[in-house]
């Protein structure tokens, strides 16, 4: 409709207007007398570490742009791989403008940081992290990396996690809402987390709960995001007499593998340095992988299903997803034993008609990502107790440890389920999340970019006015 369309590209006018503003904004903004000072107390070999681990992690999105491309259908392969692309570009500016001061600026009522701290990488420069007071404690040990480095590190964790949601309304998402949507979402749901986790005066650490690389941050709440939004949003409409196979399986291994390769750095580097945690971390995320890749297929071969490389990569990343609370944490024989204890029971859940007769988690986000986050959690706080015990001053009682995890876990499904479905729905207010039926059934590719992934088309399309000319203006 045309007041749809009208909206959309007033919506459109406003990103260009605030790009517009930050520009200017930039111009008035001096150097870090800190930025250009290398002769700093600097572990060089932490930093030439962390700029590696930092790369690795932002290619984590570009690999999973493929894997959740690869699922769906041939006429929205673009669309599906682009929301995850996309964000890179969005989540980046957020993060230099405010983000950062909101995630690790000082604390503001134990729940988020001042947004002036750090606005437009104000006092980020080259700056130990220890420099900075009220960072010092900031991961497992004090470190010698930039500030400048780790606010770029943390970028990538706040590029990847609202990429992860995009899978559970693949196929029936607007373009513009969605982009919205996840720009307020990572301003509310995700800088809140990360300080709350992350910061050293967040609440979450102020209880002793631990979250090495992002079980709750990145996992658990982009899962239930997820599963928000699959409420929210509604099952796809199906087309009589066309497949729902996925377009590439090829693509579902390659991103399977660069996601892999990925989170070496975002494990590896969550120690902040080239020290022993950092290879415990680099170990039993692989051996994780592993178990969990090989566990997937045994599970399905039980059920009377072939081996498949679908079920290869689902259960590489499971295994992934699994060992990320607690990475460097845990021995490897832990590592093992977590892979495969989720990895069961992410199995199950994807497997489980319940779920998908209930709602229609287009890739399932929820049993895989949020799941594997939640029990991972639980898992670290029984496993990394001896840990904190050995490292930590002031340490409470395992069972305390244990079941502060589990008080932090429902607050994060409370805060993050509410106020992702309040997001769905006031996003839904100024622009329509959900496409009309004539978008979806010629494909998002198509109807949302104009673009399309090599010649499959769908046999049965119906001519716009067959769908009530609902369809939206882009």
């Amino acid at each position: 409709m045309v007041l749809k369309g009208k909206r959309v590209k007033v919506g459109w006018l406003t990103v260009l207007a605030a790009m517009i503003v930050v520009s200017i904004i930039g111009l008035t903004t001096e150097f870090s007398d800190s930025l250009f000072d290398l002769a700093g107390d600097h572990l060089w070999a932490n930093v030439a570490w962390m700029i590696t681990a930092t790369i690795f992690v932002l290619m984590m999105t570009p690999g999973l742009s493929f894997f959740y491309g690869g699922m769906v259908r041939p006429k929205n392969v673009i669309s599906t791989m682009l929301q995850s692309f996309i964000v890179m570009g969005f989540v980046s500016v957020i993060w230099v403008v405010f983000g950062f001061s909101l995630a690790f600026g000082d604390d503001i009522g134990h729940v988020i940081g001042n947004p002036a701290d750090f606005f437009m990488m104000k006092n980020v420069g080259v700056d130990n992290v220890t420099g900075k007071e009220g960072l010092s404690q900031i991961g497992i040990a004090v470190t010698t990396i930039p500030l400048a480095l780790f606010a770029l590190f943390q970028m990538k964790f706040a590029i990847i996690t609202p990429s992860l949601i995009t899978g559970a309304f693949a196929e029936r998402v607007h373009f513009s809402g969605y982009l919205m949507f996840m720009v307020l979402w990572t301003v509310i749901v995700y800088c809140p987390l990360a300080h709350c986790t992350w910061h050293p005066e967040g609440l979450f650490g102020m209880m002793h709960v631990h979250d090495y690389a992002g079980g709750i941050v990145v996992h658990a709440a982009s899962g239930i995001a997820a599963l928000a939004g699959a409420m929210f949003l509604g099952r796809r409409r199906k087309v009589k007499g066309e497949s729902d196979k996925p377009a590439n399986v090829p693509f579902v291994l390659l991103g399977a593998a660069l996601l892999w390769l990925g989170w070496f750095g975002f494990n590896g580097g969550s120690s902040l340095a080239a020290d022993g945690i950092a290879v415990s971390a680099f170990l039993n995320t692989n051996t994780a992988a592993a178990t969990a890749m090989v566990a997937w297929i045994a599970l399905d071969a039980v059920r009377g299903h072939k081996p498949s490389a679908m079920g290869a990569a689902v259960g590489a990343v499971v295994g992934l997803v699994a060992i990320t609370p607690c990475a460097g944490w845990v021995t490897v024989g832990q590592s093992i034993f977590i892979a495969l204890f989720i990895t069961v029971c992410c199995n199950v859940a994807t497997s489980w008609k319940g779920y998908s007769n209930l709602l229609d988690d287009a890739l399932d986000v929820f049993p895989t990502h949020g799941l594997g986050g939640i029990i991972g959690t639980v898992l670290t706080g029984i496993f990394a107790y001896d840990f904190f015990a050995r490292t930590e001053t002031g340490m409470i009682s395992r069972g305390e440890f244990f079941w502060n995890h589990i008080l932090v876990l429902l607050i994060v499904f409370v805060y993050t389920f509410v106020m992702s479905y309040l997001l769905y729905w006031i996003t839904d207010k100024i622009i329509p999340m959900r496409v009309s039926g004539w978008n979806e059934q010629v494909g998002l590719d198509s109807s949302q970019h104009g673009e399309a992934y090599g010649s499959e088309t769908s046999s049965v399309v119906p001519t716009e006015s067959d769908w009530f000319k609902g369809t939206e203006e882009n």
